[in-house]
């Protein structure tokens, strides 16, 4: 009878030790990371979905950041649909966004979904502050946002904007399908000013003024296969984002990725740019 006491004595000792012990390693991996409610949204790129969003977001799982992803699917004329749900309190939360139009090449239309997402988030879960992924066209939807929104208090604030392979200057192409080209010569300064400006680019320029000064921190992620483009972007077209929000950001800093995977379309399942997109948005 005494030695079954201590059995089970001895078996409730190693679970509560399991217990704490998993507990401990729990928190042990969530320390690394901001405990922070502000949802993150991800944008891809042209002719492309959410599943190119996957790779980044399941590498957050992975890591403890989150266990919160919901998807925001926006239809042609710019209604969103959520797709799951994001508890209160939901840490580090991620909203996986989703056009039905992917190859919409009216920039406007970009900052008009993106405007309706944050919107149908705000109207169901309260946020007050956000932050922004973008990969290529992805990019445009940031921009555009912040275009509209940028000195809106009423909308949720922007905090920290993650760009991947953007293209701001230089847009010749009449479809996303077809390789991106910049004018021939084009080239920027030290500001990231490109010494020419297309119509798209000139509009872009407004967010010079549109981003609230020192709010925003940004993190451009450039991709070089060695010719000084990602196969497909010009990195001068990449790192003109600097002339646009550099003199307003909280702080702005560039990553630049090179070799075979730093290609245009194979950066948003690159494991150097995972680990750059968690320690940036949540780090301590």
């Amino acid at each position: 009878m005494k030695k079954s006491h201590i059995g089970i004595t001895a078996t409730v000792i190693v679970i509560i030790i399991a217990i704490i012990g998993g507990a401990f390693w729990r928190q042990q991996k969530h320390s690394k990371y901001i405990q922070s409610t502000t949802p993150t949204l991800f944008f891809h790129g042209g002719g492309s979905s959410y599943h190119a969003e996957e790779h980044m977001v399941n590498a957050a799982k992975k890591a403890g950041v989150t266990s919160t992803v919901i998807r925001a699917n926006v239809s042609n004329d710019g209604k969103v649909t959520l797709h799951g749900s994001m508890h209160k309190g939901a840490i580090n939360p991620i909203v996986e966004v989703n056009y039905e139009n992917n190859r919409q090449l009216d920039f406007n239309k970009h900052g008009e979904y993106a405007t309706n997402v944050v919107k149908a988030l705000q109207k169901r879960y309260r946020i007050t502050k956000i932050n922004m992924v973008g990969h290529s066209l992805g990019n445009i939807s940031i921009i555009y946002y912040m275009l509209r929104n940028g000195q809106n208090q009423n909308m949720p604030q922007l905090q920290k904007q993650v760009d991947i392979a953007g293209h701001f200057a230089g847009l010749t192409f009449k479809q996303v399908s077809v390789a991106i080209q910049q004018p021939a010569g084009m080239k920027i300064d030290k500001d990231g000013k490109p010494n020419k400006m297309n119509a798209t680019y000139q509009q872009m320029t407004k967010a010079r003024q549109m981003y609230p000064k020192g709010q925003v921190a940004v993190l451009n992620i450039v991709g070089d296969v060695g010719d000084k483009t990602d196969g497909r972007v010009d990195n001068a077209s990449t790192l003109s984002l600097k002339y646009l929000v550099g003199s307003r950001a909280k702080s702005y800093r560039v990553l630049k990725i090179t070799g075979k995977d730093a290609q245009h379309s194979k950066l948003h399942d690159n494991a150097q740019v995972d680990k750059a997109i968690i320690n940036f948005l949540w780090g301590k």
